[in-house]
């Protein structure tokens, strides 16, 4: 799963990327409004968490257009800004989600499961195939009701082929 975090203080930025990592994402990250714009253009993402008050275009700005072009990606706005006015102008712009900093990394990192599942289509997040069982929301796997033990990737991986039966993937979707 590729994911986008548009965050323009850095710090903030490289401990999400490496937050997510460690959960299997794979992470681009950009700094503007501009550039994250451009990311969502050009890369095949699977979905993006968005600041709102960013350098050379602002976060809403940025949502407003991609919704525009028609990018469809599950996008959850995660600012500092917190009032009832702007949760409901990020939402009504094209966000799916919002969530105010401070924040526990649970917190978001359930919010984008969240998502994913709505996006592919899953309402429970339970998934079956023949003997696999795979409940994303606590992200574990059995198989005839044994647990099996994966590395976080093995597990996003896993997931993202089962929520993409029948179709063809390709490498850079996985990484």
């Amino acid at each position: 799963m590729r994911v986008l975090v548009l965050e323009d203080e850095v710090q903030l930025a490289q401990q999400l990327k490496n937050q997510l990592q460690r959960q299997g994402f794979s992470v681009d990250l950009a700094i503007n409004g501009e550039e994250g714009l451009h990311f969502l253009r050009d890369y095949p993402l699977d979905l993006a968490v968005v600041d709102i008050g960013l350098p050379r275009m602002s976060g809403i700005e940025v949502i407003r257009r991609a919704r525009s072009e028609g990018l469809m990606l599950p996008i959850l706005i995660l600012t500092a800004r917190g009032s009832w006015q702007e949760k409901v102008e990020g939402l009504e712009v094209g966000a799916d989600d919002y969530l105010v900093k401070p924040f526990h990394i649970e917190e978001l990192l359930a919010r984008l499961n969240a998502l994913l599942r709505r996006n592919a289509g899953i309402s429970t997040p339970v998934i079956e195939w023949g003997p696999l069982t795979i409940n994303t929301a606590s992200q574990s796997v059995s198989r005839d009701g044994r647990v099996l033990e994966l590395t976080a990737f093995e597990y996003k991986v896993l997931e993202y082929l089962l929520l993409h039966r029948g179709k063809v993937i390709s490498k850079t979707e996985l990484t």
